[in-house]
């Protein structure tokens, strides 16, 4: 049965329930889990926040980031920052102006793109409704402040590009039949449906550019993080035709200034993607950063062709480099500060870059590089909230040795360490990005800066073997039925963990989201007597049912990763390993949080799994959200989870 109280009469509630709590820490009579509601927020057997809790996590939690988006023709930028619920879109009009917010609702807008040629005060955005991630497109005026929703209101939509001339936009999306990824393109001037292009025949198609004379799209069909395809399809027709290359990873593409190439980022059966050039006329391949061993994350090409700027991915920091491509030379940018580089786009003349950049002890900001100047410009500076700066720390990059070899030696696993500064031994979290194809890297996370600052917790974010950035081997190291390999992973980490003296290891816990709440149902299984307890975001508790319920446009992209639930071997292989058949063996506390919109792992997996670990005898905490999907955007629900979060941490390192 579900109770619903006014939000005073919940929160006494709680209180009470904590102090009961607190006086029988070893009760032996198991009570039913109370069930609650506030707001979208569902409570179920989740006590009130510890006072500790409530009274500093909040001065943690009140800052924001901005994001860069696009330029104007105008010389302002388009940001996305956070004033009140969610993140929205605004101008900022030259450098350190006011943010002038532009879009105004309770669901977030995302992926603004500013309109070239003849409307300069024009851009396109994305916005979903609950975390459903079926995003709906929406034309910007800035003239007279309207927007008109282009796509149909229920399908799911993305990737939008205008064209050079600024008339089209295309994207894809899955409205002819809700589950194959197909090309559109619209016609902004008129008020009709998008022309659908390229319809899929299996493909999972997205757009990566227009050619230089708008004639032409460049098309990725995503197969997998390892592999993929690059065609070109004729805007008029929809003919489309396979670039000659090897079935590849590819990160990027776009077409050359002239149209004759497109510069592209392959593995190309190698280990990383390196940025590249292929001559559409011979085929002909050529590498342009063969000297670098890691991955190019991102890149982008003037508009006149002659600077083209990438970012690799280095142990997982960002290393920003500029090429003049006439002069033939690589420019180094000074100026800019370290630390996490994203959503690099030039400006209409092509001689400025702009760009989000963030580290572990600075949130994101708008950043940009003058080419004829040399010049690196802030444009944004976020708040911390009332934070002191000087207490935030550094990540540490380490690497520990695992169960088994590369080579003929210990293969070794990356990891990043945020130690607090007083003496331990110190309790551990072990934070377990998703994924898999994921990568844990330093960037601003205020929750973990107030573990380690607040509550005295050593974070530590592993990127056991499946992880990106190390290499397409190491990618590929957990696919189908090496899955249980990256939770042994794990298990080598709680052993390195016990030969540190300023770690205790009889205070370990371990959470993660989406994948990484798989990871963490598993470790628990797998390690249950070295961990006080686990939180599983939105985890997947069975690949079969997982796989099943999944949105039908993902199933056959994860089946590649995980397995086919379909093969009668496969499905006896993914029921053996998921938690939810073992879940007999989780005996410690677990924090289950979940978005009840959730296409990707749908609430069923958590549901299940609250239900079989309670009838085992185990205590759960539940947390779910209405209005929320694969994870939690929105502030005062974020904040809420947060503050569960921090309370079941603090609980366990006491216990």
């Amino acid at each position: 049965m579900t109770y619903r109280y006014t939000a005073r009469t919940l929160l006494s509630l709680l209180a009470t329930s904590l102090v009961l709590l607190g006086a029988t820490p070893a009760a032996t009579q198991p009570v039913a889990p109370q069930r609650t509601e506030l707001g979208a927020l569902v409570l179920d057997g989740v006590p009130a926040h510890s006072a500790r809790v409530t009274r500093t996590l909040d001065t943690w939690l009140a800052g924001r980031s901005a994001g860069f988006q696009d330029f104007l023709a105008d010389g302002s930028v388009l940001i996305s920052t956070r004033f009140g619920d969610v993140a929205q879109i605004h101008r900022v009009a030259a450098p350190g102006a006011d943010r002038e917010q532009l879009t105004f609702e309770s669901e977030p807008a995302t992926g603004a793109r500013g309109q070239p040629g003849a409307r300069p005060g024009t851009f396109v955005f994305a916005r979903d409704r609950g975390g459903n991630e079926n995003a709906q497109l929406y034309l910007y005026s800035l003239a007279d402040r309207s927007q008109r929703r282009l796509t149909d209101g229920t399908s799911r939509h993305g990737g939008a590009l205008w064209s050079r001339d600024g008339k089209r936009l295309a994207f894809h999306g899955n409205a002819r039949n809700g589950t194959q990824q197909d090309i559109y393109v619209a016609d902004v001037s008129r008020t009709g449906n998008p022309r659908l292009v390229v319809a899929s025949q299996g493909q999972t198609w997205s757009p990566a550019d227009w050619s230089p004379d708008d004639q032409r799209l460049l098309l990725v069909n995503y197969i997998s993080v390892t592999d993929a395809e690059l065609y070109v399809a004729e805007v008029s027709s929809g003919a489309f035709r396979r670039i000659a290359l090897p079935q590849t990873g590819i990160g990027g593409a776009k077409f050359s200034a002239d149209g004759r190439g497109v510069f592209f980022t392959a593995d190309l059966g190698g280990e990383f993607q390196q940025l590249r050039y292929i001559d559409l006329q011979d085929s002909s391949v050529r590498t342009l950063t063969a000297e670098l061993e890691w991955d190019i994350d991102d890149f982008e090409v003037g508009p006149d062709g002659r600077y083209l700027a990438y970012v690799a991915n280095v142990d997982g920091y960002s290393r920003l480099a500029i090429l003049d491509l006439g002069a033939a030379e690589t420019l180094r940018p000074n100026g800019l500060p370290d630390g996490l580089i994203f959503n690099l786009r030039f400006n209409r003349e092509g001689n400025t870059l702009g760009m989000s950049i963030e580290s572990a002890r600075s949130p994101g900001d708008v950043w940009t590089y003058e080419l004829p100047t040399r010049k690196a410009t802030r444009w944004t500076r976020s708040e911390m909230g009332p934070l002191d700066p000087s207490r935030l720390v550094d990540a540490e990059l380490v690497r520990y040795p695992t169960w088994d070899r590369d080579g003929n030696k210990p293969r070794q696993i990356p990891a990043f360490v945020y130690r607090p500064r007083s003496a331990g031994p110190h309790p551990v979290v072990i934070d377990i990005h998703g994924g898999p194809e994921g990568q844990s890297r330093p960037g601003y996370n205020a929750f973990l800066q107030y573990l380690v600052n607040e509550l005295g917790y050593v974070v530590i974010q592993p990127n056991v073997r499946g992880s990106t950035g190390y290499g397409r081997r190491y990618t590929m190291l957990d696919n189908g039925r090496l899955r249980e390999d990256s939770v042994r992973d794990i298990g080598s980490l709680l052993v390195w963990i016990g030969t540190r003296n300023e770690f205790d290891a009889s205070r370990v816990a371990v959470m993660g989201g989406s994948y990484g709440g798989y990871m963490v149902l598993a470790s628990l299984i797998a390690y249950g007597e070295r961990l006080r307890g686990g939180i599983d975001v939105v985890g997947i508790s069975n690949f079969v049912t997982f796989l099943t319920n999944t949105a039908g446009y993902r199933r056959d992209l994860r089946r590649v990763e995980y397995g086919d639930e379909r093969d009668p071997d496969m499905r006896r292989f993914l029921q053996r390993i998921s938690p939810l058949t073992r879940a007999n063996m989780i005996r410690k506390p677990l924090l289950v949080v979940q978005g009840i919109n959730d296409p990707r792992v749908p609430a069923s997996e958590s549901e299940q799994m609250v239900a079989q670990v309670r009838a085992n005898g185990g205590e759960v905490w539940y947390l779910a959200a209405k209005d929320e999907g694969h994870g939690f955007r929105k502030k005062t629900n974020r904040d809420f989870y947060l503050k569960t979060a921090a309370t079941f941490l603090e609980e366990l390192a006491a216990r």
